[in-house]
């Protein structure tokens, strides 16, 4: 990490740490940063002495909740979910800031055959041959739903497509078999029990999904608030989004 990036995380962090009162910072964050920011925060808790109020929900409900005001300080979302909010005016307008880009990643049961996905044409060809397809309606699975169309299967993949339940990963879809194959982002593969990843989306058909940080316009910590953007682009949090399955920016 550059010494002026850490020269800017220290001082935005030893300004909160110093102040009379610890604040308390409320954030709405879709889930597939979920594994990566339950251990980020904690360590910017203790560095700063302020509180982070974070709950996580699937893309398409914490879509709903902003629009419908939800108050708070951030969200925490890819652009798929961001840019719409932002037009709506219900992000605030040049406040995003990119922390992390994540990628998806297949998956079939562990023990399973694993077909070869490894190649545009190959991965095609596993998706038809599938019984059952799983793939979630968040960012990646709006990109996924663009991909089956842009390959010319999206009928078959409709007409076998099994949907996860509500805010379940699709690693459990396929984990207890009610899926042949599932498709999801890398991060939220990773912690699933009873899966084998077999690599990620091969070629152009991957979509590295940019994740990051925006106001809400009811915002009342708005400067503490950046002192904890700041801290998910520092040294630290970086190496436990690339452990988890994010790259950081």
């Amino acid at each position: 990490m550059p010494l002026s990036r850490i020269a800017v995380a220290a001082g935005l962090l030893s300004m909160v740490a110093g102040s009379a009162q610890a604040a308390e910072i409320v954030v709405i964050c879709t889930t597939a940063p979920k594994e990566a920011l339950i251990e980020i925060v904690p360590l910017y808790e203790r560095a700063s002495g302020n509180k982070i109020n974070i709950s996580f929900g699937s893309g398409p409900v914490v879509l709903e909740q902003v629009r419908a005001g939800v108050t708070g300080d951030l969200f925490i979302g890819p652009d798929e979910f961001a840019d719409p909010l932002t037009k709506e005016g219900k992000l605030v307008a040049g406040s995003r800031v990119e922390f992390a880009v994540s990628g998806a990643g297949v998956a079939v049961r562990a023990g399973a055959p694993k077909p070869d996905v490894s190649t545009p044409e190959k991965f095609k060809a596993a998706m038809l041959a599938a019984r059952t397809v799983s793939h979630s309606a968040g960012a990646s699975g709006l990109h996924i739903a663009r991909m089956f169309e842009r390959l010319g299967i999206a009928a078959q993949i409709k007409a076998k497509l099994v949907a996860p339940k509500a805010g379940e990963p699709v690693g459990k879809v396929v984990a207890r078999g009610d899926a042949e194959i599932g498709i999801q982002q890398l991060i939220e593969l990773l912690p699933v029990a009873g899966i084998a990843i077999l690599g990620p989306l091969p070629g152009d058909l991957q979509r590295n999904i940019p994740y990051g940080t925006s106001t809400l316009p009811s915002s009342t910590q708005r400067d503490t608030a950046k002192t904890f953007v700041g801290y998910l682009r520092s040294g630290e949090a970086a190496a436990i989004l690339k452990q988890k399955g994010m790259d950081p920016i």
